[in-house]
């Protein structure tokens, strides 16, 4: 069974959809897509900085526009199973038929901007937790007032909220951790995004989506969703909850996935991946960065994918 992977925030690099501007119609389709998301998807993908790329706003469509954007180029029927982590399940849906592109791109303009809006209401932030036994790690976030906005796997989960919380977190970090705290505007994942559910719940409401097409991974809870409507309504709850993509993998091994690729920018995913389906039944990965990668992610589709 093979699975694309859609990759979320913090996984976008200045400049990483250039190279893409050589295939026809690329251009075309940022721009049309710009106007959906409410940012210069084009500008933000081939000449925006560093520090540009990093705002909510800009970033969240960015990316959902381009996993789709590299996804138009993959035989697609053969893929048996679609995921997607936080923003990136955005991408996913779509490519399950859960969605269109254009919906899609629109959902992630509105939750860029409301989570950017949200975040300026309280001043917050995000850590990764990496080692240590998963209980104390927990026990150490929630007793500092926090919440586990992602459980990554592969030793990784991401403390959330009020800064003084996260201070005390790393002045006495849980047996054998190390605390790295991450350069983001707010705490995403828990109850201070709030407002941006409620906003994105407003514009989802007038979207009609159909039901998955193949399998489509739920960041809730790891769980394969066969309703549309169930799925979006997943999508808007997961601004306030937390990202268990520690399920998701667990998912993808209990399916037996025996090859993944992840859409750009990819890595972050693949990189996880590996960590965790380690042995005789680990996957085979490709990470699709740039045009040059499409001929090994083709090559992979037809060696061992088709449904299942």
């Amino acid at each position: 069974m093979l699975a694309v992977l859609s990759p979320g925030q913090g996984s976008q690099k200045p400049g990483f959809l250039t190279p893409w501007l050589d295939l026809t119609g690329t251009e075309a389709r940022l721009r049309e897509w710009s106007a959906l998301a409410g940012v210069d998807l084009l500008h933000l993908g081939t000449a925006a900085d560093a520090d540009e790329i990093k705002d909510t706003a800009r970033t969240q469509p960015l990316l959902v526009a381009a996993a789709l954007l590299a996804a138009e180029h993959l035989p697609l029927d053969d893929v048996a199973l679609t995921a997607g982590h936080s923003v990136g399940e955005l991408g996913a849906a779509a490519l399950a038929g859960v969605l269109s592109a254009d919906a899609a791109i629109t959902l992630a303009g509105v939750r860029g901007r409301e989570m950017a809006a949200a975040c300026a209401l309280e001043p917050t932030g995000m850590a990764a937790v990496l080692g240590g036994d998963p209980d104390e790690v927990i026990a150490a976030i929630e007793a500092n007032g926090l919440y586990p906005a992602n459980r990554n796997g592969a030793g990784q989960i991401v403390a959330a909220g009020a800064l003084d919380g996260l201070d005390k977190l790393a002045a006495a970090p849980p047996a054998r951790t190390r605390i790295i705290r991450l350069q983001v505007a707010g705490a995403f994942h828990t109850p201070y995004m709030a407002p941006a559910e409620t906003a994105l719940a407003a514009e989802a409401a007038g979207i009609t989506p159909a039901d998955p097409t193949r399998t489509l991974l739920s960041n809730l809870d790891g769980t394969a969703v066969d309703d549309g409507a169930a799925m979006v309504q997943r999508l808007v709850r997961q601004v306030t909850a937390p990202v268990r993509w520690d399920l998701c993998m667990r998912t993808l091994a209990d399916l037996g996935v025996t090859g993944v690729i992840e859409l750009p920018p990819a890595g972050t995913l693949a990189g996880l991946v590996k960590r965790e389906l380690k042995g005789d039944g680990a996957p085979e990965i490709v990470t699709l960065n740039t045009p040059d990668d499409l001929p090994a992610a083709r090559d992979l589709i037809a060696r061992i994918g088709g449904r299942s």
